[in-house]
C-alpha cells in the first residue's frame, strides 16, 4: 500500500472513530477490507488513489467473486469502499466517487439461525446444573457463564455489548439496563426474573469471594478477565457456549452468541411482540434489519402447515 494511501486510510478510520463512534472491532474490519482493496489497486496500476475509476472498483469486486467470496462479504467490502470514497470526496482528495455507478452483488435472503424455546431452556438448565458441587474459582466461572447466557437471552444484546458491560450499568434499577450500542446510541433493555437472580448470585460471589476465593472487585467491568481488554472476550464466551451445546446434546454448529440473540427476537415476535419494540430492544437503527425475523416466522408457519395440516398430507389421486 502506498504511503499516501495509507495516510488517507488512517484519516478515514480516525473520522469513523471520533465522529461515528465506530467500535474497535468495526474499525479493524474497515482497515482489513480497505487495506486489501488498496493493495490490489497498487498491484494493478501505478496511478494514485485519486485516479481510481469505476472500472477499477468493478474489476476488484469481480475478482472477489471469481475467488469464491460470498455475496454478503463482497457487499460488505463494497460498502466499506463507498464510505471511504465518500469521505475522500468530502475532504477534496478526489473529484468524483468511482463507486457511485457500481451495483452491489445480488444477495439471496439468508434467514438467521435460531433455536426453539425448548432448546434454549435445555441450554439454560445444563449451564445451571454445572453449579452443583462447585466451589471457589470453578464456581465463579460457572456462575459467570450461567449469568452471561441468562442476560443474553433476556436482553438480546450483541455479544460485544454483553461482555463489555461496565459495572456502572448496575447503578440504576436492576430491572432495566442501559446499553451503549453501535455509534454510541443508548437503549433500555429489561431483565427478567431469572436473569436478575443469576446476576445477583454472580455479584454476591464475586464481591464476597465465597469459599475463600480472592477476587478483586475494583474492575470497571461487570465480567472482568485477565484479557488485554480487561473483560471476558467474545471469542472465549463463544468457545464456552460451544462446549455447553455439546454437553446439552445440541450440534455446536447451530450455537453461537448471535444465535441466542436471534432466538430472543424470534421468540418475542412469535408471542405477538410489536416489531418496533423488538427493533428498539435489539438496537437496530433501521427496522428493515429487524424485519428479517418476520420471515423466520413465515418459514416456521409454512413448515407447520406442511407437516400437520391434513390436506398437506393428502396425495392427489388419479382422476383428481
Amino acid at each position: 500500500m502506498r504511503k499516501m494511501d495509507s495516510a488517507h486510510l488512517e484519516s478515514f478510520l480516525e473520522m469513523m472513530a471520533v465522529e461515528r463512534g465506530a467500535s474497535a472491532h468495526t474499525l479493524e474490519a474497515y482497515r482489513r477490507d480497505l487495506g486489501d482493496f488498496l493493495d490490489r489497486l497498487e498491484q494493478a496500476s501505478a496511478g494514485r488513489l485519486a485516479d481510481t475509476t469505476g472500472l477499477d472498483v468493478e474489476a476488484y469486486i469481480q475478482a472477489l467473486a471469481v475467488s469464491g467470496l460470498a455475496a454478503t462479504t463482497r457487499a460488505r467490502k463494497l460498502s466499506a469502499m463507498r464510505q471511504f470514497y465518500k469521505f475522500l470526496l468530502a475532504e477534496g482528495v478526489i473529484d468524483e466517487d468511482p463507486t457511485v455507478t457500481i451495483a452491489g452483488p445480488k444477495r439471496g435472503r439468508s434467514l438467521p439461525k435460531t433455536l426453539s424455546v425448548a432448546e434454549v431452556d435445555h441450554l439454560m438448565s445444563t449451564a445451571k446444573a454445572r453449579l452443583a458441587g462447585t466451589s471457589g474459582r470453578e464456581r465463579l466461572r460457572a456462575l459467570r457463564f450461567y449469568c452471561l447466557i441468562e442476560v443474553l437471552y433476556a436482553t438480546g444484546m450483541r455479544v460485544s455489548e454483553l461482555v463489555g458491560l461496565p459495572r456502572s450499568v448496575l447503578a440504576g434499577d436492576r430491572r432495566m439496563l442501559v446499553i451503549r450500542g453501535k455509534g454510541g446510541r443508548e437503549r433500555l433493555v429489561p431483565l427478567n426474573q431469572p436473569a436478575r437472580a443469576a446476576l445477583d448470585d454472580y455479584l454476591a460471589l464475586n464481591e464476597t469471594g465465597g469459599d475463600g476465593l480472592t477476587r478483586a472487585i475494583s474492575s470497571k467491568w461487570l465480567f472482568p478477565s485477565a484479557s488485554a481488554e480487561g473483560h471476558l472476550t467474545r471469542q472465549r464466551f463463544a468457545q464456552d457456549l460451544k462446549q455447553l451445546s455439546q454437553e446439552a446434546g445440541i450440534d455446536p454448529k447451530r450455537i453461537s452468541p448471535h444465535v441466542l440473540r436471534h432466538a430472543f427476537a424470534s421468540h418475542l415476535l412469535d408471542r405477538g411482540a410489536d416489531l418496533r419494540a423488538v427493533q428498539q430492544l435489539l438496537g437496530h437503527a433501521d427496522i428493515s434489519t429487524t424485519e428479517i425475523y418476520t420471515h423466520v416466522l413465515e418459514e416456521r408457519l409454512k413448515r407447520l402447515v406442511h407437516e400437520h395440516h391434513p390436506l398437506a398430507q393428502t396425495k392427489p389421486q388419479p382422476g383428481d
